[in-house]
C-alpha cells in the first residue's frame, strides 16, 4: 500500500481525491493543509500556516501537489504575478526539494491548461504545443513546471505534470458555480447560435486520472493534458445542465460581435472569451500511453452536475 501526501486536501479536488483513495482502500493518506477540517479518521492531517515548509514524514511514496494560489476574482495586489510566484513557484520548489531529500518516488503536480493558452482556433492543444500563458496564474504554473523539471532531472523522483481545463461538479467553485446559479433560473440565455468548442473535465474523471498517474509506470516524467472525451459548445453545456435539472432551456440570439462589445465595455472580456470562444484539448496521449478512458461521458457528468446542484439547494 502506497503512502500518499496530498497538499490542498481541504480543496475542491483534494477532498474528492482523498475520498476516492480511501474508498478504493489502496493508499494511506496524509493531508497537508493550512487549517484543520474534519476528515475520515484514517487520514493523517498535517496542519501548518506555511504548508511548503512543514516537515512531512520520511516514508512518503507519492506527493500530489494540488495546493496553490488560484485565480483571484477581486485582485487587490499591485503586482499579482509576484504573489502567484511566491506560492506557485517558490512554494512548490520548497516542497519539491524536501521530496527530493526524502526520496519520494513520484511527485504529481497539478498545473493548468492555461499554460498552453486561453483560446484555440483550428487545432486543439496538445502536450507538444508551444506554451502561451496569457494570465499571471498560468505564467506561474508554467514557471513551476520548469523548476520542477530542472530539480528532478537525473534523480530517482519521477515527475508527473497534469494540465486540466475547467474542472466541474455540482459544488464547483468560481465561474462554474456562477453558471449553475444562472442556469437554474428561467432566464433566457444568449447562446442560440453559439457553436464554439470547449473542453472540460468532470471532477470524477480528473480524480480517476490522478489515480492512474499514482502508479502507472508510463506516467513517469510525463506531462498530460486531461479532459472529458469530447468538446462541447456553451449552448450544449447549458442544454445538458438544464436536462439534469429537469428544466427546458430558453435561448435567444444576440450577435456575438455585440456581446463582445458589451463585454469589453463593462470589463468582462475574459468572461466573453470563456463563454463564446473555443478552448479544445487533445487528451489522446493519456489514452495511448496509460490506457486511460474517462469513466463518465461529458453528457453524463454535466447532467449529473445539474441534478446534484438542485439537490444541494433543497
Amino acid at each position: 500500500m502506497s503512502k500518499i501526501l496530498i497538499t490542498g486536501g481541504n480543496g475542491f479536488v483534494g477532498k474528492a481525491l482523498i475520498f476516492d483513495l480511501l474508498k478504493k482502500n489502496n493508499a494511506e493518506v496524509v493531508s497537508l493543509v493550512r487549517s484543520y477540517q474534519v476528515q475520515p479518521q484514517v487520514v493523517e492531517q498535517l496542519v501548518a500556516e506555511n504548508i511548503f515548509k512543514v516537515d512531512f514524514p520520511e516514508n512518503i511514496d507519492v506527493i500530489i501537489h494540488l495546493a496553490g494560489r488560484a485565480h483571484v476574482l477581486h485582485e487587490t495586489n499591485e503586482n499579482p504575478l509576484v504573489e502567484f510566484r511566491k506560492v506557485n513557484v517558490e512554494g512548490t520548489l520548497q516542497l519539491a526539494r524536501q521530496a527530493l531529500e526524502k526520496k519520494v518516488k513520484r511527485f504529481i503536480f497539478m498545473s493548468s491548461i492555461g499554460v498552453n493558452g486561453s483560446v484555440t482556433s483550428q487545432q486543439p492543444f496538445t502536450e507538444d504545443a508551444l506554451p502561451q500563458p496569457h494570465a499571471d496564474y498560468a505564467v506561474s504554473k508554467l514557471e513551476a513546471e520548469e523548476v520542477l523539471k530542472k530539480l528532478f532531472a537525473g534523480s530517482d523522483t519521477e515527475l508527473v505534470i497534469i494540465r486540466p481545463p475547467l474542472v466541474y461538479a455540482a459544488h464547483a467553485p468560481g465561474n462554474f458555480a456562477r453558471l449553475l446559479k444562472l442556469v437554474a433560473t428561467n432566464l433566457p440565455l444568449p447562446f442560440a447560435r453559439t457553436q464554439n468548442k470547449r473542453s472540460f473535465v468532470a471532477l470524477e474523471n480528473l480524480v480517476d486520472f490522478i489515480q492512474v498517474c499514482i502508479e502507472h509506470p508510463n506516467a513517469a516524467n510525463q506531462t498530460f493534458l486531461v479532459a472529458d472525451q469530447s468538446s462541447i459548445s456553451t449552448r450544449e453545456l447549458v442544454d445538458y445542465l438544464k436536462q439534469g435539472m429537469g428544466k427546458t432551456p430558453y435561448f435567444v440570439y444576440i450577435p456575438q460581435s455585440l456581446m463582445k462589445l458589451g463585454a469589453v465595455c463593462v470589463g468582462k472580456s475574459k468572461l466573453y472569451e470563456q463563454l463564446f470562444e473555443s478552448l479544445e484539448v487533445d487528451a489522446s496521449k493519456a489514452q495511448k500511453l496509460l490506457g486511460w478512458t474517462a469513466p463518465l461521458t461529458v453528457q453524463q457528468a454535466i447532467r449529473q452536475a445539474g441534478q446534484n446542484y438542485l439537490k444541494m439547494k433543497e
